[in-house]
């Protein structure tokens, strides 16, 4: 399939989508996967109930709690994995990719096999799971959302961690300076901006090494947020590193709605801005003109040229938009999680993000998707060490960093980025 703009009479730019021809890496994963949960199951068989439960005491529709014999249940969807394996395999033979809803339905089988077996004797709070998986989602998607649109319009931004990192010092400050959340969260999108208008004006202006300008910057930011907070924040701490938080604000009849409700629907305003950037952003890539021009000083930067688009100044304001965005993840951080900033308290959650770029395919959807992967990833590793999960505690701790390399290294498949991206354009 390919996009097509018209921007003068008579000439127009046609782009290829970027995605793979059908690939065999996703069915070989998924037969890893299967067999590896039905070694599980089969070696290390654990006898009892698991207790899944759907509700909270303060929900107003409560589901009832839902109690199956675990090692059956396992065994049961480690078959389920298996039919899935087939269909995927059927679809690489013939020549077809496996389809991403098809990606989805494994991954949610295969996790609940996995839960069943390690909650065996033991009740697992879904609401509480599934709602701090979105919650610790939140900030690696907005720094994909900045990682989709940079490097769409060919700017490799591999500087999302550090402004993910101001975008939290900022809002800290503002917000506790000016008692307003939202001044702390503006002020979070114009740190972001400001990095990223550092990477632009040496990767664009200057032709700099895109990846080098990324992580010199990266670093750049812990140095100087660490020595801001040891010399501003930390000696004033009552006046300038106590921000207001947002509170969470129930949405009337959507917050209700069993399950899904409690998870999505009553979450913090950033939660729910974080809902339309994704939806506007999506719309803007594939359905505006803009959108299109992005696409295209990302594919075709020579082309776009002679049809009269000025490459440098798209990439430019392709990348202060993706910085403001990215800056918005980091507020997150202390108007939502913490009650105060810290050095270093991303934790290099900037490059989980762009892993879940690359994951995504460089699609906004997709990006969210993984970003929500890795943060069910994150938390599942709290709630199965509460339970008393057999699973060690470092394998859990470990367990978002192996969900990102398998996902980059196998699930993604042969995709390739935009055919500019990370390519200076000289013009002349």
């Amino acid at each position: 399939m390919s996009s097509t703009t018209r921007t003068t009479p008579g000439e127009e730019i046609v782009l290829p989508e970027v995605g793979p021809p059908a690939d065999r890496k996703a069915p070989v994963l998924f037969a890893l996967l299967t067999l590896g949960l039905a070694l599980l199951v089969g070696l290390a068989t654990r006898e009892g109930d698991t207790t899944f439960r759907l509700a909270r005491g303060t929900d107003f529709v409560e589901l009832p709690d839902v109690t199956v014999p675990a090692n059956l249940t396992a065994w049961l969807l480690v078959l389920v994995c298996a039919a899935l394996t087939a269909v995927s395999v059927a679809l690489t033979v013939r020549r077809r990719s496996t389809p991403l809803g098809l990606v989805v339905l494994f991954a949610v089988v295969w996790l609940l096999g996995f839960l069943t077996w390690a909650g065996a004797g033991a009740t697992l709070p879904m609401v509480g799971l599934l709602a701090g998986s979105v919650a610790l989602a939140v900030p690696l998607v907005f720094g994909a959302l900045g990682g989709v649109l940079g490097e769409r319009a060919g700017v490799v931004n591999i500087a999302i961690d550090g402004q993910l990192l101001a975008g939290a010092f900022a809002a800290a400050l503002v917000a506790s300076w000016l008692g307003s959340t939202w001044a702390g969260l503006g002020a979070s999108m114009v740190a972001g901006l400001l990095v990223a208008a550092v990477l632009g004006l040496f990767a664009i202006n200057y032709y700099v090494d895109q990846v080098i300008v990324g992580v010199v910057l990266n670093v750049l930011v812990v140095g100087l947020t660490g020595f801001m907070f040891t010399q501003v924040l930390a000696p004033n701490a009552a006046s300038l590193n106590t921000p207001q938080h947002f509170s969470v604000v129930a949405i009337p009849l959507l917050g209700d709605i069993p399950l899904l409700g409690p998870i999505l629907f009553r979450q913090t305003p950033i939660v729910y801005l974080l809902y339309v950037m994704v939806a506007v952003v999506t719309f803007a890539l594939y359905r505006t003109r803009w959108g299109l021009r992005v696409r295209a000083v990302g594919e075709h930067p020579k082309a776009a040229d002679t049809v009269g688009i000025k490459v440098n100044r798209t990439r430019w304001r392709t990348i202060l938009i993706a910085g403001a965005i990215a800056g918005m993840g980091g507020a997150f951080y202390t108007l939502v999680s913490v009650p105060q900033f810290n050095r270093e308290m991303t934790g290099g959650a900037g490059y989980i993000a762009l892993a879940a770029v690359i994951f995504g395919r460089w699609d906004p959807i997709r990006a969210t998707l993984a970003a929500l992967l890795f943060g069910f990833a994150s938390n599942l590793q709290g709630v199965l060490s509460v339970i008393g999960s057999p699973v060690p505690s470092q394998f859990m701790l470990m367990l978002p960093y192996l969900v990102t390399i398998f996902a980059v290294a196998g699930l993604v498949g042969r995709t390739r980025s935009p055919a500019a991206s990370g390519e200076p354009y000289r013009t002349g």
